[in-house]
This record gives C-alpha cells, structure tokens and sequence, in this order.
C-alpha cells in the first residue's frame, strides 16, 4: 500500500533532513577551506610587500565582523589599512554604524560604499589614503621629487565586491564579478586615474572556520561554497537571524509572522506559500532551501545585518 502524506511526511521528520542530521556534526568537527590559490597569493603577497603603501581591506557591511580576515600574523598587517565597508545598501544602517565605531576606536579608517550604484564616490577614500601618504609625499616633494604613484594591495575575503570595486575604482571592466567565491585566481597590478595602483588579490579566507555563527553567516552571504555547509542549516540560519532580528522581513517576504521552530512545519508553510512541491504535493525542501539562498544572492532581503554588536 502506498504510503500517504502523513506517513511520509514522519518519515522526514525522523530523519531531520540535512539540517538537524549535519548541524551535530557541524558543531563537532571545524570547518576547513584553503584553496591552494588562497595560499599561493599569500606568498605572492610576501614577495610584493615591500612596495605596498596601504592596504584597503574590504568587509561585507551586513557581516562586518564575520568577513573581516582573522587571520594572525598577515604579512600586511603592519601596513596602515582602510576598512571599507561595501554593499553599504544591503545592511541595517544603525546596526552596523555600532561596528563602524567599534572598528574606528581600533585606529582603522572606515569608508561605506555602495558599489552597485552607477556613480560611486570615491572621494572620501582618496582623501584618507593621500592624508595617510602625506608625509611621506611631502619628503619627496622637498627633495624635488613628484608624488610618489601609492601602491593599494586590495584584500578581503570572497564575494565582499572586491571586483566591482576594482572596476568602478578603475573605471572600467578589469575584474570578474560573480556572486560566488573563487572568482579571482591571482594578482595583478591595475592603474586609476587617481594616482593609485591597485594590487588585486584572490579572496582569502582564514584555514579554519571553527565559529559556527560566523561560518553560517559567511556562507549565507556565499563567501564560502555552498557545498561546504548544508543547504538547509544555511537556509534556516538564514529565516532564524529574520525572525530574531527583522520579523517584518520574514513576515513581508514569506508570509510567517513567527517561526515554530520545528524545520519540517515552517517549510512545509514557506514551501506552500512558494508553490515548492514535487509530484503529489510533498514540498521539495531543497528548493525552498535553494530559493531562500538565492533571495540573499540576489538582493531581494535588504536591510539586515547579521553580525550583531554586543558591549
């Protein structure tokens, strides 16, 4: 006899689908991603470190903790750095104001850019990186040498924009833009009109993600491989930051106005409302994990920022 809805629907509950099935071991083993272009462009960072002036670090401004390189003992971090927060529009502007601050009372120069507009303003950078080149301009100038070109080394983990950065800073397409990591494989020098020579570099994630908040949230906004965590633990870290910290989105976006907490009974609910169903009427849970993922790929939540500052 066939097995009715009911039946089969138990069955998934008892299995837990991937999300409850992997998040124990999630939080049991760390994750560990480093490509070996990651390390590659270490090295090849080493060699030009010499002739590096500053260094423009660029974070995710929905995670500006969690996409900020941890990593100790960098070969650039006696370098003076501008923190540059991108996709400025995407994130909850109060929320991350709080991580502007906090980064800012750490000696780091902050700048917002909204990278997607037509016309970035570039002028507020430019300005901190000739006020960090001053003295050192102002030497040669007294020696009667011209300004000396600044050499920028453009770093960040993958998919914070660094390529659409290089390519508005630059003025034109010199860059991979995609919305997932790996896009850039190795360095290369690129002139601005701005005095400035930009070094791009390959994303570069730290060897070990052994914070689970913090690999969730890069890999919600795919600076890791989808194929590194469960879909459905992403996409449900996803609708849990919502319903915690912007229920209005969750309600708006996919018709909840609270999450149950049991998977199985708010996906089947998202699943309905989004018409995710399989041949007799079951929801195909991977395609409402798979929309859910692509609504923050494709900037259709706004408004959010997932790291949340606590004193």
């Amino acid at each position: 006899m066939a097995k009715n809805m009911y039946q089969k629907r138990e069955e998934r509950r008892n299995k837990k689908l991937d999300n409850s099935e992997n998040q124990e071991v999630f939080h049991k083993t760390n994750i560990n991603w480093y490509p070996g272009h990651m390390a590659k462009a270490k090295r090849l960072m080493e060699e030009q470190k010499n002739i590096i002036d500053v260094v423009y670090e660029i974070v995710d401004a929905r995670i500006p903790f969690s996409s900020k390189i941890k990593e100790k003992n960098n070969v650039l971090d006696k370098k003076p750095h501008i923190l540059i927060m991108s996709k400025y529009d995407l994130c909850d502007e109060s929320e991350t104001k709080k991580w502007i601050k906090y980064y800012e009372a750490k000696d780091y120069k902050v700048v917002t850019l909204n990278l997607d507009t037509g016309n970035v303003d570039f002028t507020k950078l430019i300005n901190l990186t000739n006020d960090i080149m001053a003295k050192r301009q102002q030497k040669r100038n007294e020696k009667g040498m011209f300004d000396k070109e600044i050499h920028a080394v453009i770093m960040g983990i993958p998919n914070v924009g660094k390529s659409t950065f290089i390519n508005r800073f630059v003025g034109r397409t010199v860059a991979n833009v995609g919305n997932k990591p790996g896009v850039t494989t190795k360095l290369t020098w690129l002139k601005t009109k701005s005095n400035i020579l930009l070094l791009d570099t390959p994303g570069i994630l730290w060897p070990r993600l052994d914070n689970d908040n913090v690999a969730l949230n890069l890999a919600t906004m795919s600076a890791i491989k989808e194929e590194i965590l469960p879909i459905d633990q992403v996409a449900w870290h996803i609708l849990t930051m919502l319903d915690t910290y912007y229920p209005h989105i969750l309600s708006s976006r996919y018709k909840i106005s609270k999450l149950t907490g049991d998977f199985i009974t708010d996906y089947d609910t998202i699943g309905n409302i989004m018409g995710c169903k399989v041949s007799g009427g079951e929801i195909d849970y991977k395609r409402v994990s798979n929309n859910i993922l692509n609504d923050m790929k494709n900037a259709r939540i706004k408004g959010i920022t997932f790291d949340r500052w606590s004193k």
